[in-house]
């Protein structure tokens, strides 16, 4: 997570008491997470006001309304109102005081930002990263031509995924124990019911508003596995919680794959029903319910889906990218060069979809994808849990490479038919279908392909510089400095401002989700232009930045703090009857232009074990933007779409590099020509 949303954590001094993971103050032992404040209304109508500010100077310097004039109507506008703000403020307050926990996430956020929401959660909520290759993985397992025809699944494929298997339960065993992310510490408090969100949920599709699945009554201890559309129940740890041991899950998978290719051989088909979950909500919700009908064992399949720590993808296939003309996906020999940009982009693509769709659940929380050379990665669902979470997981799983002293032998066995028959701890999960599912599966698929072939979803490595550069150099924060760069590159292709949305994760705050940090300032309005003035001088342009910077700073401290704007506006909102009449502010066209996100973008961590990272654009003519600011290099996963004149990820791609160097050049020349003057 960026380092200047630390910094502003560490500002916070209020006292702490005791409490457990669940808010329980009965423990005087440990520290405890304050609730969540709504904050005061005042304030909130003052940074609203201000964060317009860049609109109202857009629209006076077009010809519109004098800047000045239109601040004071606002203002007027604002204060004329705030008899029926002050009554949804009380409201706010009283649903807060019969909160649990939290008055935003227990109430409001899951179900307004995510389980009401009826697109495709495929690449429309979803998120995905990839991994950095196992370099204990042989070359000629990734290389090979030879790889058996008949399944496509490799042996090396599926010792990395049971290796990877085996480190994620062995997290989810320590934070259990309190080996890591104890709860004698704050973060200790958050990281534990964050992580709770991880682990055994599944989102549930139902008409209007989908649902999120309870814990599971009794320890689960299978994760459920896809194979050609085919899905497994495989156990991975036993009833302690304790992992099965790492050649035992591999042993379990090459059974799987066994039997998989057997039922090949006998021309058997799986029904893709995986695919379902791919649709809009109410669909997959409509399908769902009649698939459920067909026959109990389905309904003992879905608990067991549900209830799974997570998922494994197991691909047939290398995932490459297509010609122009071709528009999907497809597969090939397993062969790549994990340093190449083209590979890089492939690699996410399947992560974040696959290629069709299948050997895929999108509903779970969180998903490993492997194909068969051994690339690997991961795909989760947005609603229960904030990418950063699952991320951090992940990086436990591959901080350390398969170690062969864990297994009996060094290579494993190439032919799956050698596997041992007795191998127990896992069972088939077979659908009970009729007609009326495969047809909705042939339609969902269809549909699906359309959202894939739309999505232009790139990474870019920006190797000139990094954090360390910005932080050690200009003494500026990397997260503030990367947010006017994307600004400058959305201006230069776009020739207009933008709102811009970046996350701010509130996990000062028991039950703490996120908040937005409004990333379009007037001071970053002022930075821009001041690029794009050719009369500018490069001290003036410089100082332009480190005020934009300054600001940003202050706006995360905020947004961090308890002290952002949006959350509370969707709590007043939330309140207000519809028969009562509206507050001037929610009519005022700027409510709604001001967050409209075409600029949508979350920073993430360091990344050194990810490639890249993404999720999708929540405009159609915009960008979805998620960056991992290392000391030494920057990685941008960007989404946009192909139906789009008005956006292009390569364009996009090119000026956020133009604007990276600019900034540098400016920076630098600045700092220089002041220096020389003193």
């Amino acid at each position: 997570m960026r380092q200047v949303q630390w910094e502003a954590e560490r500002d916070i001094t209020t006292c702490v008491t005791a409490t457990d993971s669940k808010g329980d103050p009965s423990r005087s032992s440990t520290p405890r997470l304050q609730r969540l404040p709504v904050p005061e209304l005042r304030a909130t109508v003052e940074r609203w006001l201000k964060s317009v500010e860049p609109f109202l100077l857009e629209a006076a310097d077009h010809g519109g309304e004098d800047f000045e004039m239109a601040l004071r109507k606002r203002s007027e506008a604002l204060s004329d109102s705030q008899e029926s703000l002050s009554v949804l403020q009380d409201r706010l307050l009283d649903l807060e005081r019969k909160s649990p926990y939290n008055w935003l996430d227990d109430n409001i956020w899951t179900n307004t930002a995510y389980l009401e929401r009826r697109e495709p959660i495929m690449i429309h909520s979803n998120w995905w990263l990839a991994f950095y290759d196992d370099i204990n993985v042989p070359s000629h397992a990734t290389n090979e031509r030879s790889f058996p025809h008949d399944i496509g699944i490799t042996p090396w494929q599926v010792r990395r995924a049971a290796w990877l298997v085996h480190r994620l339960v062995d997290f989810k065993r320590r934070l259990e124990k309190q080996e890591i992310y104890a709860e004698t510490t704050r973060a200790g408090i958050w990281y534990q019911h964050a992580f709770s969100k991880v682990f055994n949920m599944c989102r549930i599709p139902r008409l209007r508003c989908d649902g999120l699945s309870a814990a599971p009554s009794s320890a689960r201890c299978q994760i459920f596995v896809m194979i050609h559309d085919w899905f497994y129940a495989v156990e991975v740890a036993n009833q302690e919680g304790d992992p099965v041991p790492v050649h035992d899950i591999e042993a379990r998978l090459r059974s799987i794959v066994k039997d998989v290719q057997e039922r090949l051989r006998k021309a058997e088909k799986a029904v893709p029903v995986g695919v379902l979950s791919a649709v809009d909500r109410d669909t997959w919700a409509r399908n769902q319910q009649h698939l459920l009908s067909l026959s109990p064992r389905n309904q003992e399949i879905f608990t067991v889906i549900k209830d799974s720590l997570f998922a494994l993808s197991l691909d047939a296939y290398t995932y490459e990218l297509a010609d122009s003309s071709e528009g999907q996906g497809r597969y090939h020999r397993p062969e790549r060069h994990s340093g190449d940009a083209v590979e890089r982009d492939a690699h996410l693509h399947n992560v974040r979809s696959g290629i069709n769709a299948r050997n895929r659940f999108f509903d779970k929380s969180l998903t490993l994808i492997v194909e068969n050379n051994a690339r690997a990665g991961a795909m989760g669902e947005h609603a229960p849990v904030d990418a950063l979470v699952p991320s951090i997981a992940c990086e436990y799983a591959i901080v350390e490479g398969i170690d062969s002293k864990f297994f009996p032998n060094p290579d494993p066995a190439t032919d799956f038919s050698y596997s041992d028959d007795g191998v127990a701890g896992w069972n088939r999960l077979d659908w009970v279908v009729d007609g009326a599912v495969e047809q909705a599966c042939v339609v969902a698929e269809d549909a699906a392909k359309v959202i894939i072939a739309d999505s232009d979803d790139s990474v870019l490595w920006f190797t000139d510089y990094g954090g360390d550069w910005i932080k050690e150099r200009l003494k500026l924060s990397p997260d503030a400095y990367i947010q006017m760069a994307l600004q400058l590159a959305w201006y230069r292709t776009r020739h207009c401002f933008t709102a811009v949305y970046e996350t701010a994760l509130t996990r000062l705050f028991l039950h703490g989700r996120t908040e937005t940090i409004r990333s379009l300032t007037t001071e970053s309005r002022a930075f821009v232009l001041a690029m794009l003035d050719p009369s500018a001088l490069d001290t003036d342009r410089y100082r332009a930045l480190c005020r934009a910077v300054q600001r940003h700073v202050v706006l995360t401290r905020e947004a961090a703090t308890g002290k952002g704007i949006d959350r509370h506006l969707l709590g007043l909102e939330f309140v207000r009857q519809p028969s009562e009449p509206t507050p001037a502010l929610f009519e005022d066209p700027l409510y709604e232009l001001s967050r409209e996100w075409k600029l949508s973008t979350s920073g993430l961590s360091a990344g050194h074990l990810f490639k890249g990272t993404g999720f999708g654009s929540p405009y159609r003519d915009g960008y979805g933007i998620n960056y991992l600011a290392g000391p030494e290099i920057i990685k941008f996963g960007i989404e946009s779409k192909h139906s789009c004149l008005q956006t292009s990820t390569s364009t996009f791609k090119s000026a956020l590099v133009d604007a990276l160097a600019d900034m540098k050049n400016i920076s630098v020349r600045g700092i220089n020509s002041t220096a020389a003057r003193l």
